[in-house]
């Protein structure tokens, strides 16, 4: 059960920089959509960086969340190192020239969407503020959609 003494509502400062953690891959999407032809791999790199940099920051989180409790399940540590060895594994195709990065996108866009699973089990578990899933929710829907929509716009090429 979450913490009783938590409120319900995010923190206000958490709420607005956790929204304004969208506007970089809204960026992107902007200029993958509307730029110039030459910006249209800058913006689909740029985007799959943020979104795995984002995706590893969000087992970060899981193991602060662990750490902080007094006997925390082994599941929540094992569940927070693999964002990090997802991110690096899904780099392996634009590493070695193989088709990149729409696959890597939808990978990452489709794990960030259902990262919320994660959080609710932490949640449930008594590990994270009341406030925690309301708030992950908004945000991995943003930056799940946003990522599995740059993956799958056509290339220009």
């Amino acid at each position: 059960m979450a913490d009783p003494h938590s409120p319900a509502r995010a923190p206000a400062a958490a709420r607005l920089l956790g929204l304004s953690g969208l506007l970089p891959q809204l960026a992107a999407l902007g200029a993958a959509l509307a730029g110039p032809e030459p910006w249209f791999y800058p913006a689909l790199a740029s985007s799959y960086l943020y979104a795995v940099l984002i995706f590893s920051f969000l087992g970060g989180t899981w193991w602060g969340l662990a750490a902080r409790t007094a006997q925390p399940p082994v599941w929540t540590y094992v569940l927070a190192v693999l964002p990090s060895l997802i991110a690096l594994a899904s780099a392996v195709p634009w590493m070695t020239g193989d088709p990149w990065p729409q696959p890597s996108l939808m990978l990452i866009g489709t794990l960030i969407l259902l990262s919320p699973l994660v959080d609710r089990a932490l949640t449930r578990a008594g590990m994270a503020p009341r406030w925690w899933l309301s708030l992950r929710v908004q945000l991995s829907v943003g930056l799940g959609l946003t990522t599995l929509v740059l993956g799958l716009i056509p290339s220009p090429y």
